[in-house]
């Protein structure tokens, strides 16, 4: 019986590896056609918080245009890049606005990314290229979308991310719907991260 018992939780577990290895693969490249947006508040204070969502009113508001031209990942990097001084000073105009004094720092970094629903959406864990804007200290609770594909801006979002993911990767991000599958891929991705 127990020899019974054990050759069923290796098969289960070899059931569970195999069927994830296209799902897997699906995954591996969606973090290079994507670019995020990160916004950290100074703490968590409800003030705080409100005013994390007001800087991040006003940056969706000033990149909109910015990324609904970008044309790929790159693209959008590189136009980022290019007015970074200009998203910084956006965001601490409207620091300054709300009556506050913190400073405000804007920075294009690759950072982890647990799993993540957007609405109709989901990115699976991953190491992405990112807008990050800290607020104050950056103690706080954090906000994040996607910027390319504008998936949290600009119109037709759909459209661009059946532009951006080939057919599994498109799958992957608005059709699959199996939680253990993200959590397996985000274990794994933490695990990698752990031996670099």
């Amino acid at each position: 019986m127990k020899l019974f018992v054990k050759a069923a939780c290796v098969a289960f577990v070899l059931t569970v590896v195999f069927s994830m290895l296209p799902f897997r693969a699906a995954c591996a490249d969606i973090p290079d056609k994507v670019f995020r947006l990160h916004i950290i508040a100074a703490s968590d204070s409800p003030d705080d918080q409100e005013l994390k969502l007001r800087v991040r009113d006003r940056v969706l508001e000033y990149t909109r245009e910015l990324y609904s031209r970008a044309a790929s990942v790159e693209e959008a990097e590189q136009l980022t890049k290019a007015r970074l001084q200009e998203i910084a000073d956006t965001a601490a105009a409207e620091v300054a606005a709300r009556g506050y004094s913190y400073p405000v720092k804007a920075e294009v970094c690759r950072m982890f990314f647990t799993t993540r629903h957007y609405d109709d959406y989901t990115l699976p864990a991953g190491d992405y290229d990112a807008l990050r804007i800290t607020i104050g200290a950056g103690r706080g609770h954090n906000w994040w979308c996607v910027m390319f594909p504008s998936l949290c801006v600009g119109a037709q979002p759909d459209k661009r991310a059946r532009e951006v993911f080939s057919d599994s990767e498109y799958r992957v991000v608005r059709e699959e719907k199996r939680e253990y599958k993200f959590y397996l891929v985000e274990l794994f991705q933490k695990i990698r991260r752990s031996f670099s």
